[in-house]
């Protein structure tokens, strides 16, 4: 069984290691020491070059932008549900309608902040960051993922967001790992359909195409840890090739992944595409899992997305 850390904690390394090849780079958080990652002390390690804003997100993010302009390279930590949902006219006016080179690290995404309940779930951030123009938006698969997605973002010249859960998750990838903004990771190949999850579902999806291959079904699996900009020449070969696309995101179907995908393809190759999240409804308090397991996303329910999907064709 794979090691299970939580996506976040990958974070740490990456922030050491990235502080490490640019000077320039300083830490803000809302209140979130070392972004909620356990046993490290930012301000400890990186003494001058960190600044507790309190809970403050919009001040924090407007803080990052006067930064950036300085010439520094800030990057923002704080809860997902706040800093998508109190900070997009900062992150939207501030920091990408001029281009600011501000990196944005929010924890506590997708169903991980279930025991918290509604009001914490943050199943709308990639959604909204997504809107916005000029924003990359990254959703790592697990803690190696996030380390390496930090260390891209730090050398990307402009502004990134970075959505990660706080639910430990499979570790799927290992050191020798490069992430590539914009990329999409190819995990199987198939020909009967295509699913492609982001975030931390690629250990659910795999275990789907575990499932369909007893059946004689081969699938392809796309990791698509850039929602933005979306890997168009990935998903445009998996319409082409495998005529049937299921997407998979611990988020709402309104905006996320799914939209990314199906909006992209309604314009330039029709294709059945089912995507499996948070329909459009708040979620429940309850344990993360049991949320997972509550929206179907469970691999038996993405196997019968692909089922329906092939369907389509």
């Amino acid at each position: 069984m794979s090691k299970l850390m939580q996506p976040i904690e990958g974070i740490i390394p990456g922030l050491t290691k990235a502080a490490a090849a640019h000077p320039e780079l300083v830490m803000l958080d809302a209140d979130l020491p070392n972004g909620g990652a356990p046993n490290f002390n930012i301000h400890e390690q990186f003494p001058g070059r960190t600044f507790e804003m309190g809970i403050s997100e919009q001040n924090m993010i407007t803080t990052a932008a006067g930064l950036a302009a300085s010439g520094k390279i800030p990057v923002a930590m704080g809860l997902a549900n706040f800093v998508a949902l109190r900070c997009v006219e900062q992150i939207r006016t501030f920091v990408a309608h001029t281009k600011l080179n501000v990196k944005i690290v929010t924890t506590l995404g997708g169903l991980s902040a279930g025991k918290e309940g509604p009001t914490h779930i943050a199943t709308e951030d990639i959604a909204h960051m997504r809107a916005i123009p000029d924003l990359v938006v990254l959703a790592p698969t697990d803690a190696v993922a996030a380390e390496k997605a930090l260390l891209a973002a730090a050398d990307w010249i402009g502004p990134v967001y970075i959505s990660l859960g706080r639910t430990p998750s499979p570790v799927i990838y290992d050191d020798s790992f490069v992430f590539h903004i914009g990329k999409a990771e190819k995990h199987r190949d198939g020909t009967v359909a295509t699913i492609i999850s982001t975030g931390r579902m690629l250990s659910c999806v795999l275990s789907t195409a575990e499932l369909l291959e007893k059946e004689g079904l081969k699938v392809r699996v796309l990791d698509m840890q850039t929602v933005k900009p979306l890997d168009e020449e990935a998903v445009l070969a998996a319409a082409r090739e495998t005529g049937a696309i299921v997407t998979v995101e611990e988020h709402t179907v309104v905006g996320g992944l799914g939209g990314a995908v199906a909006e992209y393809l309604s314009g330039v190759r029709p294709t059945p595409v089912i995507r499996i999240g948070i329909n459009d409804e708040y979620s429940e308090t309850g344990k993360p899992e049991q949320l997972v397991e509550h929206h179907g996303l469970t691999p038996e329910n993405v196997a019968r997305a692909v089922h329906r999907a092939m369907e389509l064709k």
